[in-house]
């Protein structure tokens, strides 16, 4: 089974060497950056690294899907540019689609920062794939192409694309969880703190589940490249 790699990317050219470095090394197939109008050296990066870059409109979702149009692999993997994979991280994934059942997985996280805090984000991120099947994008979502395919991608909004493809996939197939582990970087709970970072991410889910559309609450979500 060929495994693509699909790193969406927006002016991260201190973090994409690494990430894409670490699916190489991991085994990926093929490593695809789809950059959505960098204004850094982040497509640079990536022709460094031996990546096959897409250029497309900016958006995770849009970015996503646009890369995986372009992926010649029976496995689609999505990685966040600041994020890296462990080196068995892709043997894993194949060892778990040898059943024919499975169709849709993630990692456990393991955040690169010390304390109690982020070990029970961990946690807790760990027990949302296995008890309620949502899987985030930060865990690198891995799916069967034509699973992928036939879900019809990733719905192209602004925020929490995720999780709308993820309420989606669980009815047909319950994501699993591998241990990865992949490797997150701490930046956006560094920029916020914590406390503050997580309470804004639940304000958010909130507000969608009372009728806020993803593109609205985008706007209350700061880019990582935004001051």
């Amino acid at each position: 089974m060929k495994v693509s790699v699909i790193i969406p990317a927006l002016n991260e050219e201190a973090f994409l060497a690494s990430a894409a470095r670490s699916a190489w090394e991991a085994g990926a197939d093929e490593v695809i950056v789809v950059d959505g109008g960098s204004a850094d050296e982040t497509v640079a990066v990536a022709e460094a690294q031996e990546c096959q870059v897409v250029v497309s409109a900016s958006g995770r979702a849009v970015q996503q899907n646009a890369g995986a149009g372009r992926a010649i692999g029976d496995i689609l993997l999505f990685l966040h540019a600041d994020n890296r994979l462990s080196p068995t991280a892709i043997e894993q994934v194949r060892e778990l689609l040898r059943d024919a059942g499975v169709k849709i997985g993630a990692f456990r996280q393991q955040i690169v920062a010390d304390g109690v805090a982020y070990r029970l984000l961990e946690r807790g991120n760990a027990w949302r794939v296995r008890w309620r099947g949502l899987p985030y994008g930060d865990q690198s979502i891995f799916m069967r192409r034509e699973f992928f395919e036939s879900l019809g991608g990733f719905p192209e909004v602004k925020l929490m694309e995720d999780l709308l493809l993820m309420k989606t996939a669980r009815r047909i197939s319950w994501p699993r969880l591998l241990d990865g582990p992949v490797y997150i970087d701490a930046r956006r709970w560094r920029r916020h703190g914590v406390i503050r970072q997580t309470l804004r991410n639940w304000t958010l889910l909130t507000a969608y589940q009372l009728g806020w559309s993803p593109d609205a609450l985008a706007s209350y979500y700061r880019r990582h490249d935004v001051a």
